[in-house]
């Protein structure tokens, strides 16, 4: 019972964060799930089984107070679908053993992409009603994020939201709609993957119960938040929570010196804690400059 208590909040947690930032549910559910040592491909098949269900609410919620740009969706599940399911079945059929530190070094590097990108490249825009993204752009940039999504229980929005908001003049509220709409596909095209790889028996059901429990109940908090909260803090948040998270499994197999191990955790939580404080002044500081212009 803890653990499925402790799954909701996991889902939750993820999908609160993916809905505020258009990016993480994956990667910060597929870090959690092997913390508690599950095999890589089971995790992401875990992960996009219960993204079937989140990302429709997640979808219908952002879609209803008006965050979509619904032709770059359409632009972007097709090429994404193709490359969600090629990423499935190459995951499925790497031993898990083998797979896991290899997958926590990708979900450690889009850490890291997250952490700094909102940490020092985060520049508010402003808004246009639609993304004007090109068949040429959507078809190399679907494939790619969908095929780190599978093999990495993560990436879609990692790597979708920070290309779509490097496009001048975009709202980062469109951009965060559009992405999380749009990974419907993607997780559908994921798990089919999966589960013809896999097989059922292999999926935990409960666990997968427990994360959609907790991605809905969020979903529609997160496309209201997502109007509210600053999101260059959170992108801080999440990258370090990421970082921290696939830093001790990265550790514990290339660092044979146990001794390292505290030293390197209690840099990356300084670095982290300093990093949130940093971003927390300066947008005080824009907001005060804000109100005495």
């Amino acid at each position: 019972m803890k653990n499925l208590l402790l799954f909701i909040f996991i889902g939750l947690f993820a999908q609160l964060i993916d809905g505020a930032l258009g990016m993480a549910y994956g990667v910060t559910s597929t870090s959690l799930l092997l913390a508690f040592g599950i095999v890589p491909a089971v995790a992401s098949a875990s992960v996009h089984l219960a993204e079937v269900v989140t990302t429709a609410a997640s979808g219908i919620s952002h879609i209803k107070f008006g965050n979509v740009d619904k032709q770059t969706v359409f632009k972007l599940i097709i090429p994404g679908s193709i490359g969600a399911f090629l990423g499935a079945t190459f995951l499925s059929n790497i031993p898990g053993d083998l797979a896991k530190p290899y997958i926590a070094l990708f979900l450690l590097l889009l850490g890291v992409f997250i952490f700094i990108r909102f940490l020092f490249k985060y520049k508010e825009s402003s808004h246009k009603s639609s993304i004007n993204l090109s068949k040429k752009q959507s078809i190399p940039l679907g494939f790619i994020a969908g095929f780190a999504d599978a093999t990495g229980g993560g990436g879609w929005g990692p790597v979708t939201t920070p290309v779509l908001l490097s496009k001048k003049g975009v709202s980062p509220r469109k951009v965060v709609g559009t992405v999380d709409t749009s990974e419907f596909a993607i997780a559908l095209s994921a798990s089919i993957g999966f589960l013809i790889s896999l097989g059922w028996n292999e999926v935990n059901w409960l666990w997968v119960g427990a994360l959609m429990v907790g991605g809905v109940i969020a979903a529609p908090i997160a496309a209201w938040l997502v109007q509210k909260l600053n999101p260059q803090l959170m992108g801080v948040l999440v990258g370090g929570f990421i970082i921290l998270i696939n830093i001790q499994t990265i550790v514990q197999t290339w660092i044979s010196n146990e001794e390292i191990h505290p030293i390197v955790y209690s840099a990356v939580a300084i670095i982290w804690v300093t990093a949130i404080i940093f971003t927390i002044i300066r947008i005080y500081h824009k907001k005060m400059l804000h109100l005495n212009s």
